[in-house]
């Protein structure tokens, strides 16, 4: 709720980066737990970058409201 308004507000950035290394760290864990035997970092990062990929979609979606915004970015950018 505090990111959705300060989203909504005169806030510049929102650093999701902790919620990021946490849901990538605890991908990784889990195939660890399940998969004790796994050692190929094929097996463990891919799970973590869909996990990884799930949560920005989420924050940019539902927390920020910065998704659907692309073209009034790059022409801010450009201008």
């Amino acid at each position: 709720d505090q990111l959705r308004r300060a989203a909504s507000g005169p806030v510049c950035k929102i650093n999701i980066d902790s919620d990021c290394r946490l849901a990538v760290t605890a991908a990784v864990r889990k195939v660890f737990v399940e998969q004790p035997d796994v050692f190929d970092p094929r097996k463990y990062l891919g799970p973590a970058r869909d996990e990884l990929t799930r949560l920005v979609k989420h924050k940019n979606e539902a927390v920020l409201g910065s998704a659907g915004h692309g073209r009034e970015i790059m022409a801010a950018i450009n201008s």
